[in-house]
């Protein structure tokens, strides 16, 4: 990677991703993009920013010229929750977005990268240990347009020669940017609510376990798989990969070991409650492991500690 474009810089993602990459590449080899402009905003002001409406492919290919870029990281997407209270415009957003992200990439021979998700499985799914190549039969339209995206990004490497990457995040927590509407919010959350009152209101019931993991890990993951020799990926767009699987009352001891006095209270959401129990309790990321050399670094302990040392530095 020299030149790359990031779009949907603004999410949860993509804000410690553009701070990375800037770190690693330098500040005018990242062109940050996304469909607002935010005055002060720490992405927007630190180096290359453009608006980009990801359902307009011109304006797109024309800032991917513009720069030279070689590389694509295409974030834009409604997330679970969200999409779920608009389908339709999901939808429109997740795969009008993607394929004009991937027309960019054909057409100017650039290497690609987009997220799948857990939420590309479903009820049917194996639920523990769930492996990386299963049956994909989701039941809400966030899965399914990560499912079409998976197999989308698969035709464009066949069909087109495009160099596609992608992995399947499960939750991914925090300190930096804001939830942006996704089903595994809650541990992000739980963090903002301990530090601020002690005690947290739990939409996810207990019992429900989810994969999750700590954003220095993804953020990290996302670079080696792009840096990774393209001759041994086996599977390029949809690689499992996890840190950690725990449910709502493990999440809470745990920062009860910081923060004894916190309380935890459980008022499940039925959407998002419908959502997470038709995902995996936990995922086989062994083919991550021997294709690109995947490695997590933190479990819930270490992000525990890390995840109150850094909310209580931001919020002082």
């Amino acid at each position: 990677m020299k030149k790359i474009l990031v779009t949907g810089c603004l999410g949860q993602i993509g804000t410690e991703l553009v701070t990375e990459l800037r770190k690693r590449y330098g500040k005018d080899n990242v062109v940050a993009s996304d469909i607002r402009k935010p005055e002060g905003n720490a992405i927007v002001e630190g180096g290359i920013f453009e608006i980009i409406d990801v359902l307009d492919k011109e304006k797109m290919l024309q800032v991917a010229k513009k720069y030279e870029v070689d590389t694509i990281v295409h974030l834009a997407a409604l997330l679970s929750a969200v999409a779920e209270a608009k389908p339709q415009l999901a939808w429109n957003i997740n795969m009008g977005g993607l394929v004009n992200a991937l027309e960019v990439a054909r057409e100017l021979n650039c290497k690609f990268f987009t997220p799948s998700s857990i939420g590309a499985f479903g009820p049917d799914t194996p639920k523990d240990s769930t492996p990386q190549d299963t049956i994909q039969r989701p039941k809400t339209m966030y899965g399914v347009t990560k499912v079409s995206g998976e197999l989308l990004c698969d035709y464009y490497h066949t069909k087109f020669g495009v160099d596609t990457r992608g992995v399947r995040f499960p939750g991914l927590i925090s300190y930096v940017a804001p939830p942006g509407g996704g089903t595994t919010d809650y541990a992000v959350d739980i963090y903002y609510e301990a530090l601020k009152n002690g005690k947290y209101t739990s939409y996810i019931d207990k019992g429900t376990y989810m994969d999750m993991m700590y954003m220095p890990d993804a953020i990290n993951a996302i670079i080696t798989l792009m840096e990774a020799d393209a001759s041994k990926l086996k599977h390029r767009n949809a690689f499992n990969i996890t840190a950690m699987s725990f449910e709502p009352s493990e999440i809470a001891a745990e920062i009860k070991k910081h923060i004894p006095e916190f309380e935890i209270e459980f008022k499940p959401d039925p959407i998002r409650q419908a959502i997470a129990n038709s995902w995996p309790n936990s995922i086989d990321c062994t083919c991550a492991k021997k294709e690109w050399g995947f490695k997590a670094e933190y479990d819930l302990a270490k992000m525990t500690k890390d995840m109150l040392e850094k909310l209580k530095e931001k919020e002082a």
